[in-house]
């Protein structure tokens, strides 16, 4: 108990500050702002090292999971979850296999790129009045495989998933409950990966442990919020992180790529 206090008092003021604020827009994103997620770990990185935020944040996502699944997974598309699951799990695989041999910059560009041009069509089509598309059953297999490997590789799996699901105009609890459980789903299967790298070590675990009511607390704020939200503007909302999103993820890309 002496030693695992001695690594909480050891933190400098800059790491528990960055540390907060990334778990607080972690539990927002669970809460029901889906797409913001992925910035927990480029804001927890600028007090701690990449690979130090994403050891302590698996932990707490998994806690986070069980909140968000419980406030919005009784509401859900089984058909998406039976169609992405599957290639998300190949997903995994392949971004373990392979964590030596890509970069999490490259991963962070293509993929930042990518989000950044599909939210800014999703806006014009919203624009158009564009019905909702329902995309063939390959199409979801793929981008939960996609999902499945940024996930693994720079937890950025929230893009992949929305470009397959929004333009589906997914009633708003439906896609949250979709969302969640998908989640769910993709943190516990990348718990032996992480595990076999050795993150959970009893030092990550306190910190992990410490940020936990932070992170419960903004969770359980997010899924306030969000019900006061009404479908159209949902989606608005979303349209607009995406493109927030994908231009920090291609920013820190092409940072870490020029570095």
């Amino acid at each position: 108990m002496a030693d695992l206090i001695a690594v909480l008092a050891a933190q400098t003021a800059a790491f528990w500050v960055a540390a907060i604020v990334g778990v607080t827009i972690l539990g927002l994103a669970k809460g029901g702002f889906a797409g913001l997620g992925v910035l927990g770990v480029p804001v927890m990185a600028l007090g701690m090292s990449p690979v130090l935020a994403a050891a302590i944040l698996l932990p707490i996502l998994l806690v986070q999971d069980v909140f968000s699944v419980r406030a919005f997974g009784a509401q859900r598309s089984g058909p998406i979850l039976m169609r992405m699951l599957p290639g998300s799990c190949l997903g995994i695989f392949g971004g373990w296999a392979l964590a030596n041999f890509v970069s999490v910059a490259a991963v962070e560009a293509a993929v930042g790129l990518i989000a950044l041009g599909f939210g800014l069509q999703r806006i014009r089509a919203e624009r158009r009045g564009v019905a909702a598309r329902v995309g063939p059953p390959w199409q979801g297999v793929a981008m939960g495989a996609v999902a499945g490997f940024t996930s693994q590789i720079a937890h950025a799996g929230g893009p992949p998933f929305q470009m397959h699901v929004l333009p589906m105009k997914l009633p708003r609890d439906i896609f949250l409950g979709t969302s969640s459980l998908f989640f769910a789903v993709i943190n516990w299967l990348k718990v032996p990966a992480y595990a076999a790298l050795g993150t959970f070590t009893p030092a990550n675990m306190a910190l992990a442990a410490a940020l936990l009511p932070a992170a419960l607390l903004s969770t359980w704020a997010g899924t306030v919020l969000v019900r006061r939200v009404d479908g159209p503007r949902f989606y608005a909302i979303m349209h607009g992180l995406m493109i927030m999103v994908g231009g920090k993820l291609a920013w820190d890309g092409f940072s870490g790529l020029l570095a």
